[in-house]
């Protein structure tokens, strides 16, 4: 079964004007498949092949030339990162040839490739970053980047219970075509899968043990600063190990970095990224819980709730082919004042706290002057919350339920 992408509709654009198109993001996301679904409503004669497989892998790396001769576009080509020598030569046909939708490539090492993606295709490649399912796709509506100005309407929203039931299940799409497939048995095979295709290409790492132990300190730790001295003492590791480790997992998109609003007048703001797993459903697994009622009990429902709202916010502009590092932040300072997420959009800025709460009242809002103080222009803010229903909280400021991002 397949699952409409809300990113078809980017990919599709920039097919009429960039003679390549990478789609990036974490393994079994459906890079691949929703490729190939665009592929059939574009051509029917665009050819596929993975490099996966190690003879093809080895004739594209061994001999590009060869390699484009028996691909020719337009075509799929699938786990680029694997073979980083065709990129040249891509770029000397697509100069030759200036028809656009020519190449289209995937690769789950985001950041490990984009180096070679930039320095070899600069200006003749449009790039997007597919993640899991969002919740919008799961449930066939309109997505569109999450605003707190945007009119919303939420019928039927889902319960607590629901709602953490989604958080410890994820949404790879496998899981969720599969509702009888066991969480264990997919996400055991998706760490294998991960040791032994993503992780050994970018670094060798002699004790795979300590390196499951470090992820899943990561996990306990998302929705929090990054300390890495913390990390590298709970993982038994060098901080520089634990640097580099976690660099890695932000790059085959399992973790993304919040990074801190900043200004360099205001000495008092915290400088750290805060972490977020951008599947819930593998923090669950990495941090052990095996069931949510449970989760949704313990002291790390907050940090899971949070995790599973920036997650689905980052989804929204990620689909609609935004970069979010232009859009999206937090804030903290030394007086403890904090906004978990804020929204820059358009020259304004637009306050988001999150609240694993039904009714969150005024104080969740108290922190939201400071962008007022700092001079910022300020768009109307929000309290992403477990309310059913919308509710204004002043003449800026609505609760609204988790199910309208």
């Amino acid at each position: 079964m397949y699952i409409s992408r809300a990113m078809e509709r980017r990919v599709k654009e920039l097919a009429k004007y960039f003679p390549v198109i990478m789609v990036c993001g974490p393994r079994q996301v459906g890079k691949t498949t929703m490729l190939k679904e665009i592929s059939t409503q574009l051509s029917d004669s665009i050819n596929y092949v993975t490099l996966d497989y190690p003879q093809i892998r080895l004739l594209a790396k061994s001999d590009p030339e060869l390699f484009l001769q028996q691909y020719r576009p337009p075509v799929i080509i699938d786990e680029i990162q694997y073979a980083p020598e065709l990129l040249p030569y891509i770029k000397i046909r697509v100069d030759e040839n200036h028809d656009s939708g020519q190449y289209f490539l995937t690769g789950s090492q985001m950041f490990h490739m984009m180096r070679n993606v930039s320095e070899s295709l600069a200006g003749r490649v449009g790039i997007l970053t597919l993640y899991s399912l969002s919740q919008s796709e799961i449930s066939l509506t309109e997505s569109t980047p999450f605003l707190p100005s945007k009119e919303v309407s939420c019928p039927n929203p889902p319960s607590s219970s629901e709602i953490f039931q989604r958080i410890y299940r994820g949404s790879m799409p496998m899981l969720i075509t599969n509702p009888g497939l066991l969480i264990e048995d997919f996400y055991g095979s998706y760490m294998q899968t991960y040791l032994e295709r993503d992780i050994r290409d970018l670094v060798t790492i002699r004790d795979e043990n300590k390196f499951l132990k470090f992820i899943s300190c990561v996990a306990a730790r998302t929705g929090q600063e990054v300390v890495l001295a913390d990390l590298a003492r709970d993982s038994d590791i060098d901080g520089k190990t634990a640097d580099h480790w976690l660099s890695i997992l932000v790059s085959s998109g399992l973790v993304y970095l919040l990074q801190p609003y900043f200004n360099n007048t205001i000495k008092r703001i915290i400088k750290r990224p805060k972490l977020y797993f951008m599947d819930t459903g593998l923090a669950c697994y990495l941090s052990l819980w095996n069931n949510p009622r449970a989760l949704e009990l313990s002291a790390m429902a907050g940090a899971m709730f949070e995790t599973f709202v920036i997650s689905e916010i980052i989804k929204t502009y990620a689909n609609a082919g935004k970069d979010t590092r232009n859009h999206l932040c937090y804030y903290r300072d030394n007086n403890n004042c904090e906004i978990d997420l804020i929204i820059l959009e358009n020259g304004k800025a637009y306050p988001v706290e999150i609240k694993k709460s039904a009714a969150p009242g005024k104080s969740a809002i108290k922190h939201f002057h400071v962008l007022e103080d700092m001079g910022l222009d300020v768009g109307n803010g929000c309290v992403l919350c477990m309310s059913p229903i919308v509710l204004p909280l002043d003449s800026k400021n609505r609760c609204i339920p988790v199910s309208c991002i």
